[in-house]
């Protein structure tokens, strides 16, 4: 027993003899497309055009995104760089008040404070920040004169 094929085109969807696949190169690919010899002939001047355009165009590359500094110092648990510096200047260490840190001073700050190696401040003691966050509280618990003026108090 004998079968027709019989192949549409994509585009307007028209039945003949002229339809064919038709296979076509684009950005480095390559796409296949049942057309008539009309469509073909659309299609070609199409990818003449845009051919043109991209021989006149600039390609434009997407912003990268800033890569966060990862945490350099997990095993400061609690303390910042800052905190170093400070330390590392009364033990008469030479450090750069800016930038990365050389790794024997952090090592000679981690051995010198146990808390950063076993646990977080918070288990060893009282935390380097919460003295700052006492004093704080107690500051905005106290109104200044002039606040107090405005508001009428």
């Amino acid at each position: 027993m004998a079968q027709k094929v019989i192949l549409v085109d994509d585009l307007d969807h028209s039945e003949g003899d002229d339809v064919a696949r038709r296979e076509f190169p684009l950005l480095n690919r390559t796409f296949a497309i049942d057309l008539s010899d009309a469509n073909q002939q659309r299609l070609s001047e199409a990818l003449a055009f845009i051919e043109e355009v991209l021989e006149n165009a600039r390609e434009v590359k997407q912003a990268s995104r800033s890569k966060k500094a990862a945490d350099t110092s997990p095993r400061l648990r609690g303390y910042t760089l800052t905190d170093v510096r400070e330390w590392a200047r009364e033990q008469g260490l030479d450090v750069p008040a800016r930038g990365k840190m050389a790794d024997e001073v952090i090592e000679q700050f981690v051995a010198a404070h146990p808390a950063t190696e076993d646990a977080a401040p918070e288990d060893a003691g009282e935390s380097p920040a919460e003295p700052a966050e006492a004093a704080s509280a107690e500051s905005s618990a106290k109104a200044s004169p002039r606040v107090e003026a405005a508001v009428g108090v």
